[in-house]
């Protein structure tokens, strides 16, 4: 129980010491006069005010709380370097033990591991959460097990007891790091772009190596790595050159030298989108008909793709009289188009294109070579396809994926997506994407889409037909040819869907993707495997032509492998989760598909600063009168100071007591009542009378 003196004042404090003062100032002057009885008349004055502040005793019944200790334990990344682990391991049973030892002493231990989306070790923001959970006035220190990287500085703690930090790591660490300063997200295929880059070294570098060159090997893609000898501490550009859409994964490795801290800086992955900068197509009209605006609005709609059109207003064994200068605006270039630029062309498109002598043979089995050699031709075939005038029969005729039989066939069929069609990306999921606007559904089991009214009979297919006409005859035929590719549509109806008619249908993005898969877009590959990541969850996807279970093998930044069976999601899609235990780059393979992803930031930030440091947290630490204890010495031993006294020494960190209770009972008795104080008041004034009189 303890008790203490409390005033309640039946007046303010202020007019209080105002009567005190006047008081205080008759006395003086009875002193001053030499009246005998001025100290007795003082007395009485006390009294008066005692009366008027109403001293009373305040008895309380207090339990005592216990001290609370935050032991913080950084477990980051940079944590596990070398044997820091082993030491983190070793200083937190220490402090375990001794704050047990410790008389009326509780240990509260917050682990901190890696920040989410490579924040880096968020120490500061786990102490303010523990401060905020715990009453202020029992925390008697905090203690932080770190190597120093911390990267919350900025996060305010207003410790109310000292913070000291036991650093691991030795002073003899040295280390080199890997950087990339800067790395366009996207580049265009075929145009140079660079990598900014730098070599950096921390610590207490041997002399043998500081400032040596060192070896740097990059890769692409997982391909073989090409190995340059580069000076450290400068700036460093690379120039690079992507090959082919999608990501481009680049991955930079630095030699590792013996007795360095870490290799995990050593490794930087650069992902970088290729893009083409522009799609030229060149498309060839052999007649004005209705459908020839389709493929126009289509090609001039993407804003990526420089369209060529030519229409062939009137061949040249047609003399109507009409001058040439009202049928055309320029002359045909065709030695330009079909000779000295044709490798400049990403597509090139015949739309009811027959043999008039217009094109010359040779011209025609240059663009045959152009296909062979990676180029595109897209044949959109019309009545003369089945004629003598054919494309067939002529150099086109020995890379395209199926010959006429010379019959055109006549008469309404609703086209429908093949059974590789379904399995294939340029008519996948083409009728789930379409809905007919006032048009008439289609029948059960047929696609809701409208009708074609002719199409080229066609035999002999020697590619892949995802789309059938009349009597299940090929409508759609791909073709892979040489380097290039092919494709065959035997109809020239599909305007037919584009002017609405019976409902329409998907025309657009049938063309669309038709042009994109001649184009090689790495969306719409038949055979790929890909992957995508959120955080280090993978989702990986296995598209193919064929229907046999697939698996994929998964290999780790550290070597390991794991096999994981993919589930069939739709026609022709596999796929498969994964949690990646690491972040860095991961090799994908099934069969003959191979892929590479990385997981987590260029360079992480955990190592970015490997070396142990007190600079970064000084700023935190001084203010609260702690200190930095090297690990590589000891563990220090715990001490119990006096507020305001340091809290670190050689060999030992110190906690301040701070002596809390939690009041269980209150009671308050005024010392005398009012009365009795007036009374003893006027006695003393009684006698200060009687001694000042004649008595």
């Amino acid at each position: 129980m303890i008790g203490q003196i409390v005033f309640d004042p039946l007046l303010p404090w202020t007019l209080l010491w105002a009567v005190a003062a006047l008081a205080a100032a008759l006395v003086g002057f009875a002193a001053w006069r030499g009246l005998k009885g001025w100290w007795l008349r003082a007395l009485a004055a006390v009294c008066v005010i005692a009366a008027l502040a109403q001293p009373s005793l305040q008895s309380e019944d207090r339990r005592p709380l216990s001290d609370i200790v935050l032991l913080v334990v950084d477990q980051s990344a940079s944590q596990k370097i070398a044997d820091r682990a082993a030491q983190t391991d070793m200083a937190v049973r220490r402090v375990e033990a001794e704050v047990a030892a410790l008389p009326n002493t509780e240990l509260r231990k917050i682990i901190v591991g890696d920040g989410a989306e490579d924040a880096g070790t968020l120490a500061m923001t786990a102490l303010a959460q523990a401060l905020a959970e715990e009453p202020r006035a029992r925390v008697a220190g905090a203690i932080l097990v770190s190597d120093g990287q911390v990267h919350d500085l900025d996060v305010g703690t207003d410790m109310p007891a000292p913070l000291n930090v036991l650093l691991t790591g030795h002073a003899a660490d040295w280390d080199r790091r890997l950087m990339i300063k800067t790395a366009p997200a996207f580049g265009i295929i075929g145009e140079p772009l660079s990598l900014t880059l730098r070599i950096e070294e921390q610590g207490a570098m041997p002399a043998a190596l500081s400032g040596r060159s060192v070896a740097l090997s990059i890769a692409i893609d997982g391909a073989p790595a090409q190995v340059f000898t580069v000076p450290v501490g400068q700036d460093l550009e690379l120039p690079l050159t992507l090959d082919h859409g999608g990501q481009n994964v680049v991955q930079l490795s630095l030699e590792t030298a013996p007795g360095e801290l870490t290799d995990r800086n050593n490794e930087a992955v650069v992902q970088i989108n290729g893009v083409r900068d522009r799609l030229r197509v060149l498309l060839v009209s052999g007649e004005p008909y209705a459908g020839e605006r389709t493929w126009r609005n289509l090609l001039k709609s993407d804003s990526s793709v420089d369209l060529v059109h030519f229409t062939i207003l009137r061949p040249p064994d047609k003399q109507d009289g009409v001058p040439v200068s009202e049928l055309s605006l320029i002359a045909f270039p065709t030695r330009e188009l079909f000779v000295e630029k044709i490798t400049e062309f990403d597509l090139i498109i015949f739309d009811r294109y027959r043999l008039r002598g217009i094109l010359p043979s040779s011209y025609l089995d240059n663009i045959r070579d152009y296909v062979l050699g990676g180029g595109a031709v897209l044949v959109a075939a019309g009545p003369d396809f089945a004629s003598a005038e054919s494309l067939y029969h002529s150099g086109l005729g020995d890379i395209l994926p199926a010959r006429p039989t010379a019959r055109v066939l006549d008469g309404g069929f609703t086209p429908r997506v093949s059974d590789l069609g379904q399995r294939h990306p340029v008519t996948e999921g083409l009728e789930a994407g379409f809905a007919p606007e006032g048009g008439q559904q289609g029948k059960e089991g047929a696609p809701s889409w409208g009708r074609w009214l002719r199409a080229v009979d066609l035999a002999d297919p020697a590619g892949q037909v995802v789309m059938d006409g009349p009597a299940g005859r090929p409508l759609l035929i791909l073709k892979r040819e040489g380097e290039g590719r092919v494709a065959l549509l035997a109809s020239d109806q599909a305007w037919l869907w584009g002017r609405g008619f019976e409902g329409g249908g998907p025309q657009l993005e049938l063309l669309r993707r038709l042009a994109h898969w001649l184009m090689k877009e790495p969306e719409l590959e038949e055979e790929a495997l890909t992957a995508t990541a959120e955080g280090q969850a993978m989702t990986i996807t296995r598209r193919t032509l064929g229907e046999a279970a697939h698996e994929v093998t998964v290999t780790a930044p550290d070597g390991s492998d794991t096999t994981l069976a993919m589930k069939e999601q739709g026609p022709g899609r596999y796929v498969a989760t994964y949690d990646a235990p690491d972040i860095g780059l991961y090799r994908l393979k099934d069969g003959d598909q191979d892929q590479v992803i990385a997981l987590g930031p260029a360079a992480p930030k955990e190592f970015e600063e490997t070396i142990a440091t007190e600079d970064r947290l000084a700023p935190l630490v001084t203010p609260t009168r702690g200190g930095f204890l090297h690990l590589e010495n000891g563990v220090p031993a715990l001490r119990q100071v006096r507020e305001g006294r340091p809290a670190a020494g050689r060999g030992w960190i110190g906690i301040t007591p701070r002596n809390a209770y939690q009041t269980l009972d209150l009671r308050i008795a005024p010392l005398l009542p009012a009365w009795a104080f007036l009374l003893i008041a006027a006695l003393f004034s009684l006698a200060a009378w009687l001694r000042e009189g004649r008595r």
